[in-house]
């Protein structure tokens, strides 16, 4: 469970990433009813650091935090900033230790010079995808991803994706319902679907009778439980199924499968921390029709059987 966490900053850290940390683990909301953190901003020898946006930290601690977090935290930094090897020191005994360990769009490049990217699945902001995979050949480097969970490392894509990947953790740590209420004060979305290539630049052209796919999404959500397949959904947007295919990539950076999975299995979520309906039962209103086929996704998705994520988050 995440009580401590811990926030590595060094000259260079980018302002916006490292207020995504603060905001999500470093603000107290226990009187709401939210978890409480001990949240320490770590400088390498306790000292002020010089952020990107040309404003001065004073963080409260040294690296000594970083010992004994459960979570460690990198926010991005300016490209081609010196890592202090006692940085590098104190990532390391950390996942020795079995610590999560989470990056911010750049922060990649932190955790990739301490080793830590080595034969793990990992992502950064799309425009340095390519140089992350250079720069550590060993990474497996997933570039249309929001964020990547691979055991105890949890990286995002640029800036806001910081947001999903906190959150992400929130519900792994918490469930559903603390997340989205703490999405919910913050006014964002409490998961966002897709990856990272329906924001790079240049995506299939939308023609104009088929502006955007966002009524058809909106239509899937509020129909999860019925049988649904790509032609029907392609008959649906008035297209053939290959166009459709590529459009729905376009727009939401994954196949409507994928989607539409995630989406079921989010519904699963909700439904097994707050009803007291059968697997049987959630799995027919999450439309994957039987308990069989819900283990099978859920447990791929979420890392643990329903009956398991029941007993750890239902009220």
């Amino acid at each position: 469970m995440v009580r401590n966490v811990a926030v590595v900053v060094m000259d260079g850290v980018a302002a916006f990433e490292l207020g995504v940390l603060c905001e999500v683990f470093g603000t107290d909301r226990t009187a709401d009813g939210f978890p409480g953190y001990r949240f320490d901003v770590c400088s390498p020898d306790g000292g002020p650091v010089r952020a990107q946006n040309g404003f001065t930290l004073m963080p409260a601690a040294d690296l000594g935090p970083l010992d004994d977090a459960d979570l460690v935290a990198v926010p991005a930094h300016k490209d081609g900033a010196t890592v202090p090897p006692s940085v590098l020191d104190a990532l390391r005994r950390a996942d020795a230790r079995g610590a999560q360990l989470l990056s911010v769009c750049s922060g990649a490049f932190v955790l990739g010079e301490a080793g830590l990217l080595d034969d793990r699945e990992c992502t950064t902001h799309w425009r340095y995808a390519d140089e992350l995979q250079a720069r550590y050949p060993r990474a497996k480097v997933a570039c249309n991803h929001l964020y990547v969970h691979d055991g105890n490392l949890l990286t995002s894509a640029g800036t806001a994706a910081g947001i999903d990947a906190c959150l992400h953790l929130v519900r792994q740590e918490h469930g559903s319902e603390i997340a989205t209420k703490l999405a919910r004060r913050m006014v964002v979305p409490p998961h966002r679907d897709g990856g990272q290539a329906q924001y790079i630049e240049a995506p299939i052209a939308r023609t104009p009778d088929a502006p955007t796919l966002e009524p058809l999404l909106s239509w899937l959500v509020g129909n999860l439980d019925r049988t649904i397949t790509v032609d029907d959904l392609a008959a649906r947007a008035h297209m053939a199924p290959r166009t459709f295919a590529r459009r729905f990539r376009a727009e939401t950076g994954t196949t409507p499968h994928d989607w539409l999975t995630g989406q079921r299995v989010l519904l699963a979520r909700r439904l097994l921390e707050e009803t007291e309906l059968a697997v049987e039962q959630v799995a027919g209103k999450s439309g994957f029709g039987d308990a069989a086929t819900l283990r099978h996704h859920f447990s791929r998705r979420v890392g643990a059987t329903p009956h398991a994520y029941r007993s750890t988050f239902r009220k």
